[in-house]
């Protein structure tokens, strides 16, 4: 799959399953053997199932979730792409914004992500 389609692909189907908290959606989208680094000094999480035991924790107590992806910057396999989160957290209205580094095999798939984000109360 041309890494272009599967960049955009990427930042859709988190832009719709982070909104309905499809975990199983985000997750189709890596390889078995795919590594998610959450936060530079965070351990990363290894594995299709590590990364979705990851994804569902980091839903727990959000609600309300309106989330926006920027159309991904290209470069060979590999992607940057910007997210915007606004929703409750716990009730708490937060903003939660950041960018995702995103590496695709030749199928499409993800191999390896890398996040970088920050959260701040309100909506901004």
């Amino acid at each position: 799959m041309d890494p272009r389609t599967a960049a955009q692909r990427f930042a859709d189907t988190w832009q719709h399953g982070w909104t309905h908290h499809d975990t199983a959606a985000i997750t189709a989208l890596y390889r078995d053997d795919a590594v998610h680094t959450s936060m530079p000094f965070r351990p990363p999480h290894e594995g299709r199932q590590a990364i979705a035991d990851y994804i569902r924790w980091s839903f727990t107590g959000e609600t309300e979730p309106h989330v926006t992806f920027a159309t991904p910057i290209v470069d060979g396999d590999q992607a940057a792409i910007e997210f915007r989160v606004h929703a409750l957290d716990n009730g708490r209205p937060v903003t939660l914004a950041g960018c995702v580094f995103a590496r695709f095999d030749p199928d499409g798939l993800v191999v390896h992500t890398r996040d970088y984000w920050h959260t701040t109360d309100g909506h901004q």
